[in-house]
């Protein structure tokens, strides 16, 4: 028994090697989400503004333009660093406070799931509601439209805008702020051994 963990442990040891691959996946998997999200923004900042600043229909935040150039800017920049694998550990925490903005101030009334799913244990109040308008929908495109077509590749769902991928995100970046870029493939990793 202690040859077999000795044995794994040794390998475990040795696959340390590639510890570089995780921080490197979480940083190009993040970076496309931030780029699009501050791109789309950065299109019509007219509209993002008076999102972020209507008490009505938006999120009633305070000096409005500032806000939503912060967003833009954290999640453009953000996208650029994390590729690079430059300063990562300070703009995980400017891109977390985003995610938790978005979390409390956007998704947070639709509940958990990003997807309407009525079979999961996190489905909110309205995902009844949801899904009889996708039924709805489904009925119209079954008779007026090509179904099979538009649903060979997937089936239609309907998003539920909780807090789930936000939070995934979130989590994402915490793991980036406290382990870093990762070794290799990041000028954070070059810029260390240069300065140590």
């Amino acid at each position: 028994m202690y040859q077999l963990y000795k044995q794994s442990h040794d390998w475990l040891d040795k696959s340390r090697k590639l510890d570089f691959l995780g921080p490197l996946l979480l940083r190009l998997y993040l970076a496309p989400v931030f780029w699009l999200a501050g791109t789309n923004k950065l299109a019509d900042m007219d509209s993002v503004i008076s999102w972020f600043g209507n008490d009505d229909w938006g999120l009633g935040l305070p000096i409005p333009a500032f806000f939503a150039w912060a967003a833009v800017l954290t999640e453009v920049l953000g996208a650029i660093l994390l590729v690079a694998g430059l300063a990562v550990r300070w703009i995980s925490i400017p891109l977390m406070i985003t995610m938790l903005v978005a979390m409390f101030a956007v998704h947070w009334p639709n509940g958990w799931q990003a997807v309407a799913d009525p079979m999961s244990a996190f489905a909110g109040e309205g995902v009844g509601e949801a899904i009889r308008r996708l039924d709805i929908a489904k009925d119209i495109l079954k008779e007026h439209g090509n179904y099979s077509w538009l649903t060979e590749k997937g089936s239609l769902v309907v998003s539920n805008n909780g807090i789930e991928w936000a939070f995934t995100y979130f989590v994402m970046c915490l793991v980036l702020f406290f382990n870093g870029a990762g070794r290799y493939v990041s000028v954070d990793y070059y810029l260390a051994k240069k300065f140590k």
